[in-house]
């Protein structure tokens, strides 16, 4: 049986909830609309057979619309990758033509490609990865289930930059009616955006503990925290201004789908999982916002809930594989979390009381990941922070 996890800021109480279901989803993935290396046919396929229920096209300053014709790259792997493409499709739906030895291609647009792949257990959510910079530090902003294109704001320090893209994705969402939300992107990408950089941000309540790309150092360096750390110092910065948590996610961030390993950033590295009413846009965003979903690398849960002041887990558990979880937060007191229980084993809970800030579990099992972002990564999830502090 699976129940919620909801993330309360105030007091902790979560009725199982009968009508809803667990969905599997990607929120940041690239295609040959920007920086990709493949069609959004071929990436929808890929992701639906691989048996996740929604995905997120977020490709760089642009949404699928209009005409864009692309060269496909010299060498045998994009060539063949083309012929698997025309074949898979046929003649009447690719548009395309050879010159001068090159291939060049015709995009299919969000709207002619959606309704191929989209039906009662598979959604396609419409997003933008807004991409701006400041003094030359890339500042990156995911814009999901937008209507219309955003154009980076800009802006004169990393925490305006963040903030007028923030407001431009919340202005349309008030415009249009349409549930949307934006989220900070991988911030230890050339470490542009550092913990401080959020605390005076307003509206923006998600947060990207692990990207699979290489180069986001979600781990950090020898100097600088990575992005998990980072998470828990601007949370415990929010929970001294009584703003609302911050809410970790885990996404691909794919762009390569021809080259593996760790080098390239490949699909099927981090996903979350949403607790729903339905597959659809406002359901999912719904329970985002709520803070029902974990974030996880291949750990899946079999029962995550919070009743009372119990936070309480299951994992689904795979023959052969051991889990230990671990409960990890803060009091008033603290400058940093620290890990206030660990248990061996698929099953835990956890009691909170009036002195801790916040308190959120992670999971991780001795499973080796295939194809990890780092080599010797193990599976891992991460639930999200719960306070009961009054």
């Amino acid at each position: 049986m699976i129940i919620a996890a909801t993330l309360i800021v105030v007091a902790c109480t979560t009725e199982k909830k009968d009508n809803t279901k667990w969905y599997k989803g990607n929120l940041h993935t690239h295609s040959y609309w920007s920086d990709g290396d493949e069609f959004p046919e071929m990436i929808m396929d890929w992701y639906k057979t691989k048996g996740y229920d929604f995905v997120a096209l977020t490709d760089h300053n642009t949404l699928a619309e209009g005409e864009k014709w692309v060269v496909v790259k010299r060498g045998r792997i994009y060539e063949e990758a083309f012929e698997k493409y025309l074949q898979k499709f046929g003649e009447e739906w690719v548009t395309h033509k050879r010159d001068t030895g090159r291939i060049q291609v015709k995009l299919k647009t969000f709207e002619e490609y959606r309704p191929r792949f989209e039906d009662s257990n598979f959604l396609i959510i419409q997003s933008e990865e807004i991409t701006d910079k400041v003094d030359g530090k890339p500042i990156h902003i995911n814009a999901t289930n937008v209507r219309k294109h955003i154009p980076p704001q800009g802006g004169a320090t990393v925490t305006e930059v963040m903030q007028r893209n923030v407001d431009a994705v919340l202005k349309q969402r008030e415009e249009t009616g349409v549930p949307m939300f934006p989220h900070i992107n991988h911030p230890n990408f050339y470490f542009a955006i550092t913990a401080e950089d959020f605390y005076d941000l307003k509206g923006e309540r998600f947060f990207e503990v692990y990207n699979g790309h290489p180069m986001v150092y979600n781990y950090g360096d020898s100097t600088r925290p990575g992005t998990e750390p980072m998470w828990d110092q601007i949370n415990l910065e929010y929970a001294r201004r009584n703003q609302p948590l911050l809410l970790g996610l885990a996404t691909d961030d794919s762009h390569n789908y021809h080259l593996f390993g760790v080098k390239h950033s490949n699909a099927g590295r981090g996903w979350v999982m949403v607790r729903a009413e339905a597959l659809s846009p406002a359901a999912l965003i719904r329970a985002l916002e709520e803070g029902d979903f974990y974030a996880t690398t291949g750990v899946t849960l079999d029962d995550l809930k919070v009743t009372g002041r119990v936070i309480s887990i299951d994992v689904k558990e795979e023959p052969g594989v051991n889990y230990e979880i671990q409960f990890i937060g803060a009091t008033g007191r603290d400058t940093n979390t620290t890990i206030l229980r660990t248990v061996k084993g698929p099953e835990a809970s956890f009691e909170l009381n009036d002195s801790y800030v916040f308190v959120r579990a992670k999971i991780i099992s001795d499973k080796l990941k295939e194809n990890p972002f780092m080599e010797g990564d193990f599976e891992t999830a991460w639930t999200q922070p719960v306070s009961s502090r009054k």
